[in-house]
């Protein structure tokens, strides 16, 4: 059976909003090999409308040459939006409705994990609705102070456990959690 694995970058704060403002100077072979090695187990893409957005402005213009261009323009890419009515990216498909259901629906079917990137809201519903199978963290030491972060205030319990913790030279430590099902 298929997995679905969300990988967020993380500030100690929990700041998960605009990572590429905050963890270029942590970026580092060990960093590069953990997304790599992910990207590598999954088939699919999973993404909400914000990152979609951002990630459609960008990797169409990137060439082959460029690190990780080739899976982010040619991996399917599975797009969890009630606001838009289209995707124009290559191999985008937009899912509407009870996502949910159709994500368990698809994690039955034949493959590779369905991997989340960034898109923190998506990540918060997929727990809530308990699709979500792993959660992959790279915990950067560095306090943000602001931004969107990956719990907010209110949000229920939720226990998860960790299945495996790496620590980079940068200080980065990569933790990889389940949810506890109940």
């Amino acid at each position: 059976m298929r997995k679905i694995v969300a990988g967020l970058f993380i500030s100690l704060d929990g700041v998960t909003e605009a990572p590429e403002n905050w963890q270029l100077s942590y970026i580092n072979d060990e960093l590069v090999e953990a997304v790599g090695e992910a990207m590598a187990e999954s088939d699919t893409m999973l993404l909400g409308r914000r990152t979609y957005q951002e990630f459609a402005a960008y990797w169409p213009n990137q060439g082959s040459e460029v690190q990780f261009a080739y899976y982010m323009n040619n991996t399917p890419k599975l797009v969890v939006s009630t606001t838009l009515d289209t995707v124009e990216w290559q191999n985008s498909t937009l899912l509407k409705g009870n996502v949910a259901e159709e994500l368990t629906r698809l994690k039955q079917q034949p493959g590779e994990n369905i991997s989340s990137t960034g898109s923190t809201t998506l990540v918060r519903s997929l727990l809530r609705d308990g699709v979500l199978d792993e959660l992959r963290l790279l915990v950067h030491p560095i306090v943000v102070g602001r931004g969107e972060r990956l719990f907010a205030d209110g949000e229920p319990q939720r226990p998860l456990e960790l299945v495996d913790s790496k620590t980079f030279s940068t200080g980065v430590v990569y933790l990889t959690y389940r949810p506890q099902r109940t």
